[in-house]
C-alpha cells in the first residue's frame, strides 16, 4: 500500500492489521455488515471541510457565506449536519427544494439555481420564501415576475452571467464559457440589469458566475471576477445597480489521483478574495457579500465506496479484467467523462502492487470500467475493493441500469457506524409500476 493513495481517502482513514479502517470502523467489517457496494461517509472529513472553507474564506473577507451546492449529494441527514455547521444551500430543483423543507432548513439560506426552472417550481420557492432565486435568462425573468405579481409577493434574484471564461476542465463541466446553455451572456448583461431593476416583484441584489468543475487553478476565477465586476461598475453608472451580493460559485477540485493533487480552501480563498478586492477597490465599489458555492470539495473526499470482487478474465499479453459488484449504476463518472481513480485492497491494505488489472463493473456495457490498469496487490474473487474520492455526483447520478438496487450509505465517527440510507430491495425497483 502506498502512503499517497491512502491521503487520497478520508482524513481518518489508517491501515490496522492489515485492513483499512475508515472514522475507526473496519472497513472490510461494515462491506460485511451492510453488503456491497457500500460508500462510506466520514464524519469527521465532512465536518472538517465546512468548517475550512467558512475560516479560510471569512478569516480574509468577513462578509462571507458559503452555500453547499446540493447537486453533488443530497441527503436527509447530511442537510442536517450542514445545517448544524451554518451552511445555506445551493438547490437546482423543485425535488432538492423539497429535501431541504422537509428538515426544516431555514429557507432564507437557500438559492435557487438552473436554467429550466418551471413554473411549479418557483411557486414553490416564492411560497416557501426561498432567500434568492438566481435568475438564469430572460424567459425566466420574465416567468419569475409573473408568479410573484400572481402570489403578490416580493423576491430577491441574482442574475447568473456567462463571463466566457475557459475553466480548462472536461467540457462536459465547463459551464462559464461563451458557448454554455447557462447563463446571460455578459453582452446580454446590462440589458438583463436594467430588466430586473424594472420589475416592481423582484429586488436585484446581485451577479453570479460558475465556470465549471472541476477547476485545479485560481486564475479562471480572477480572470471572471475582473469581467463582472467591471459590469457591475457600468451598471452602477447608468442605472444606480447597488451590488449588495457577490458569487463566483464552486468548482473547486479535489485529489482522485496521486498525480494531480489539489489545492487546500486557502490556495482558492486567497486568490479570490484577493481578485474580488482589487477590483471592488478599482471600481470605487463598497463590499457585497461574498457567497462560496463548493459542493465537491466538500463532500468528496469524505466518501469512499467499497466493492466486492467476483470474476477475473486473463487475455495473455492484453489485459486483466478484475469485475466489482457495482459499477456504472453507482458511478457513471469513468464512463461519462473519463474520471479518474484509485484503489486499494481493503482486507490487505498493507500490502504492496503485486499485478496490474482493469476494475469492471457489473453492467452490460463495455465501457463499464471504473479504473483501467491499476497496479494493486493480487486480488482474488471475495477481496473488498476500496476506492476514494467518491463522495461527490456518484450517488446523485446513480441508476436502475439492469434492474441493479442502488447502494446502500453509512456514516462513520469513532469507532460506530449509522446507516444513512438503506440499501433499495428489488420491491423497491417495482414500487412505481402500474399493473
Amino acid at each position: 500500500m502506498e502512503e499517497a493513495v491512502l491521503g487520497l481517502f478520508p482524513v481518518t482513514a489508517e491501515v490496522k492489521d492489515n485492513h483499512l479502517l475508515i472514522g475507526g470502523c473496519d472497513s472490510v467489517a461494515l462491506a460485511q455488515e451492510f453488503g456491497t457496494p457500500l460508500y462510506v461517509f466520514d464524519e469527521e472529513t465532512l465536518r472538517r471541510s465546512c468548517r475550512e472553507f467558512r475560516q479560510e474564506f471569512s478569516s480574509r473577507y468577513p462578509e462571507t457565506q458559503v452555500i453547499y451546492a446540493c447537486k453533488a449529494l443530497l441527503l436527509r441527514p447530511l442537510v442536517r449536519l450542514l445545517m448544524e455547521e451554518g451552511l445555506g444551500l445551493d438547490v437546482v430543483s423543485g425535488g432538492e427544494l423539497a429535501v431541504a423543507r422537509a428538515v426544516g432548513f431555514p429557507l432564507d439560506r437557500v438559492y435557487f439555481h438552473g436554467n429550466n426552472k418551471s413554473p411549479q417550481e418557483l411557486a414553490l420557492a416564492l411560497e416557501g420564501g426561498v432567500g434568492r432565486v438566481v435568475v438564469d435568462n430572460f424567459y425566466e425573468l420574465g416567468l419569475l415576475e409573473a408568479e410573484a405579481k400572481k402570489g403578490g409577493r416580493h423576491q430577491e434574484v441574482m442574475l447568473r452571467l456567462c463571463p466566457g471564461v475557459d475553466p480548462h476542465t472536461h467540457a462536459h463541466t465547463t459551464t462559464g464559457a461563451v458557448d454554455s446553455k447557462f447563463g446571460f451572456a455578459m453582452e446580454q448583461g446590462e440589458k438583463a440589469v436594467a430588466q430586473a431593476m424594472a420589475s416592481p416583484h423582484l429586488r436585484l441584489s446581485g451577479l453570479h458566475f460558475h465556470l465549471g468543475s472541476p477547476i485545479f487553478e485560481v486564475e479562471p476565477y480572477q480572470e471572471a471576477i475582473r469581467l463582472v465586476l467591471g459590469l457591475a461598475a457600468d451598471m452602477a453608472e447608468k442605472s444606480g445597480f447597488h451590488l449588495q451580493e457577490f458569487s463566483p460559485g464552486g468548482g473547486f477540485a479535489i485529489a482522485y489521483t496521486r498525480e494531480r493533487p489539489a489545492h487546500p480552501a486557502a490556495y482558492y480563498a486567497e486568490g479570490i478574495t484577493r481578485a474580488l478586492l482589487e477590483g471592488l477597490e478599482k471600481h470605487g465599489l463598497p463590499r457585497p457579500r461574498l457567497i462560496l458555492e463548493p459542493g465537491r470539495a466538500l463532500v468528496g473526499r469524505a466518501g469512499a465506496a467499497l466493492y466486492r470482487v467476483g470474476s477475473r478474465k486473463d487475455i495473455p499479453g492484453v489485459r486483466t479484467y478484475v469485475s466489482l459488484d457495482g459499477g456504472m449504476g453507482d458511478n457513471i463518472r469513468p464512463a461519462l467523462y473519463g474520471a479518474r481513480y484509485e484503489a486499494m485492497v481493503a482486507n490487505r491494505a498493507g500490502e504492496q502492487p503485486a499485478e496490474r488489472v482493469t476494475l469492471a463493473g457489473r453492467f452490460c456495457e463495455s465501457g463499464d470500467v471504473l479504473i483501467k490498469d491499476i497496479f494493486l496487490p493480487r486480488v482474488f474473487p471475495g477481496d473488498v475493493v476500496a476506492i476514494p474520492a467518491m463522495g461527490a455526483y456518484s450517488i446523485p447520478m446513480a441508476s436502475n441500469y439492469n434492474a441493479a438496487p442502488r447502494p446502500a450509505i453509512v456514516l462513520v465517527k469513532k469507532g460506530r457506524a449509522e446507516l444513512w440510507r438503506r440499501r433499495e430491495s428489488y420491491q423497491d425497483l417495482m414500487a412505481l409500476d402500474v399493473d
